[in-house]
């Protein structure tokens, strides 16, 4: 069977989850070291990328093809930027990039990201709440991100989706390290990978959310507690 051709790597994400489970958890996201659990269904993270979608076009004024910067550790809200950012037809860098059109960073990374372009600083926190003590000039994402619409329909998507890749080979990729990890449509994949490289987004969150699969993600991760974690969540593979 030819597989099926998605205009956006986001559609790609939440092809299988929008037509089979749309109320279902698509990542659970812990981090060990602050004690956070939160957990978005497909709807909700829908609804998170859209915001962020409509930010970026509207507020950040960028077009497709432009370059956005994404400069997080691994999170829930990470998951929800790149999901936007693609939907919007923008390419993405791991990291700092002088070229960026616009970032998405921490606080303690802004000084990296601060070239001039449009900045915002995720709060990386349960609610989104926001950071203090932003310069001026400086977008809080929990704040701005809220009063933004939670649909979007993409228009056309750049040519680029990531790090100089297109669309059909992150997603073909993507879809290769599902098959290599036996990762399939309806699976609970536990997860203690990194996604600090364009290439550990594809293998270690791609890989999950394209299959069809919810992804477990776990920050700073405990391992002493990863046998009885994957056990309460009915996950079923660990990958770390």
């Amino acid at each position: 069977m030819t597989p099926t051709t998605h205009a956006t790597v986001t559609d790609a994400v939440f092809a299988y989850a929008m037509a089979h489970d749309p109320a279902g958890p698509l990542i659970t996201f812990y981090d060990d070291a602050s004690g956070e659990r939160t957990e978005l269904s497909t709807i909700t993270t829908a609804n998170w990328a859209a915001k962020t979608a409509n930010m970026i076009r509207d507020e950040f004024g960028l077009a497709p093809g432009d370059l956005v910067a994404v400069d997080l550790p691994v999170h829930w809200q990470t998951f929800a930027i790149l999901l936007g950012a693609w939907w919007a037809g923008c390419e993405v860098v791991i990291g700092p990039s002088d070229a960026a059109a616009g970032a998405f960073c921490s606080i303690d990374r802004l000084d990296a990201n601060d070239h001039g372009g449009e900045v915002a600083v995720a709060p990386l926190d349960p609610f989104a709440r926001p950071v203090p003590g932003l310069p001026i000039g400086i977008t809080d994402f929990g704040s701005a991100v809220r009063v933004h619409g939670d649909q979007f329909a993409p228009v056309v998507a750049g040519p680029l989706a990531l790090a100089g890749r297109d669309t059909t080979d992150v997603i073909s990729a993507a879809r290769d390290f599902a098959t290599t990890a036996d990762i399939g449509p309806g699976a609970r994949i536990v997860s203690t990978r990194h996604w600090d490289t364009a290439d550990n987004v594809v293998a270690n969150l791609l890989s999950v959310t394209v299959a069809g699969a919810s992804l477990v993600q776990i920050a700073n991760p405990d391992v002493a507690r990863l046998t009885d974690r994957a056990a309460s969540e009915k996950a079923t593979a660990t990958l770390s």
